[in-house]
């Protein structure tokens, strides 16, 4: 793969402070397609997994372009208020970094917060850069406490998800009272259909930009898959966890209901998860990621749409307990793991009905070893393709036993019985030469 440098785009003194300062090495691979065309002030449409390095992606771009006048120059649009705060985190760390010193304020305007107490201190003081969910950010807009009319820089991050969460009609409120030439960043794992209309309004002539497949599985991932058969998936997940030490494992479901009940079976069997899916309340949420962060869970069970809207980090392991229905969705789970060079691995609990999807990410370059848990060691396993070609050898041995049995002429009472026996007795000779065969 080739390497590329920070110093061949057209960065300032303060980006390069910046870059520096968070010790970045070279760029991510959407860092290198995103930077150019962003840092030109064109608009970006980039499908972009988690952990790729997408947040400085487009920050780097708007540092380059800020200065230090009080007004809104960039606004960071967010799904949920957890992952607002983690950009606006992010934002915070490299301001410290940069030549602006205190001139420059980053404003995180979220609910959950006193709404009078935000209106009072965005009308003293108008930050130069907003993170926030869209709610909230339209709420202050309307309140006259909030004036976006100026800012060059819009982004949509997760944008898939504001869509999921019937976000996108409130975003399209906030752009009405933007300027028309307004340059706009969309980050998404997947670009739904639902979406177009959005991007279609709202940018001109955008830079698509896409991840290669390689790029969504890194080389240093693994992925496991374990034949579920009629076994209860919570006591399968307990025999794997005597065979791993994970640093923090996210076991995925594909539903809120079905992550109560396996959180609620692994909590009776001895583990201690966390848990967090859509039905949680603020509160509850709130205190599952303190939990998270004070690496009080070694495993958490979640849905796709609430692992989305929050950066987990340290995931070293990523457990399907149920496989998704669609590919991206895979990839976007298993993209948890293995950042940033560090090695990871997913383990998927897999049915019969599950194959065809195993397939297609086999046929998108993905490389599967199929394995046991007993007694808490891994057991290499025989994979589906082994197993059909056994099936099919023995479906034609028995077609074969069962010809070299004639019909006898005269038909005598139980000779249907007879002619079974003969055939059995023949197909178990043909097993054992085949097997003896397979032997030598």
């Amino acid at each position: 793969m080739t390497r590329h440098s920070f110093n061949q785009y057209d960065i300032n003194e303060n980006v390069s402070d910046i870059i520096e300062g968070l010790q970045f090495r070279e760029p991510t691979e959407i860092q290198h397609k995103v930077l150019p065309p962003f840092l030109r002030g064109e608009s970006v449409v980039a499908k972009s997994h988690t952990g790729s390095g997408k947040t400085h992606a487009y920050l780097l771009p708007i540092f380059k372009h800020l200065t230090k006048e009080k007004k809104v120059q960039a606004v960071i649009t967010a799904p949920t208020r957890e992952l607002a705060m983690q950009i606006h985190e992010e934002v915070k760390k490299s301001l410290s970094h940069s030549r602006f010193g205190e001139e420059v304020n980053a404003k995180l305007v979220v609910g959950g917060s006193d709404k009078q107490r935000m209106m009072e201190q965005l009308k003293k003081n108008q930050p130069q850069i907003v993170v926030g969910t869209p709610g909230r950010i339209l709420d202050m807009t309307e309140e006259g406490a909030l004036d976006l009319f100026e800012a060059k820089t819009f982004i949509l991050d997760e944008a898939d998800l504001m869509v999921d969460l019937g976000f996108i009609d409130v975003v399209d409120q906030i752009l009405i009272r933007m300027k028309e030439d307004l340059q706009v960043g969309v980050f998404s794992a997947t670009i739904p259909e639902r979406l177009q209309p959005f991007l279609k309004k709202y940018l001109q002539s955008p830079a698509f930009i896409e991840m290669d497949t390689e790029q969504l599985a890194p080389e240093s991932m693994e992925h496991r898959l374990v034949e579920l058969k009629h076994k209860n998936p919570a006591d399968v997940i307990i025999d794997i966890s005597k065979a791993i030490q994970p640093y923090l494992a996210i076991i995925f479901t594909n539903g809120k209901d079905e992550a109560d009940k396996l959180a609620a079976e692994l909590t009776a069997r001895g583990m201690e998860p966390g848990l967090i899916h859509g039905g949680l309340s603020p509160r509850e949420r709130k205190r599952v990621l303190k939990d998270l962060k004070d690496l009080r869970f070694q495993y958490i069970v979640a849905t796709d749409l609430a692992a989305r809207g929050i950066d987990i980090q340290g995931v070293s392991h990523v457990i399907n307990a149920q496989m998704p229905k669609e590919s991206e969705f895979y990839l976007h789970r298993v993209g948890r793991t293995a950042r940033a060079g560090m090695e990871g691995t997913a383990i998927n609990l897999y049915k019969e009905e599950d194959l065809p999807l195993i397939e297609k990410l086999r046929n998108k370059g993905l490389t599967f070893t199929f394995y046991e848990v007993k007694n808490g060691e891994w057991k290499e396993a025989k994979d589906y393709d082994r197993r059909k070609n056994r099936e099919k050898q023995e479906n034609e041995m028995e077609k074969k036993a069962k010809q070299m049995v004639r019909k006898p002429k005269k038909v005598k009472p139980g000779y249907k019985r007879k002619m079974k026996y003969k055939a059995d007795k023949n197909y178990k000779k043909m097993k054992r030469e085949s097997y003896r065969k397979g032997k030598k």
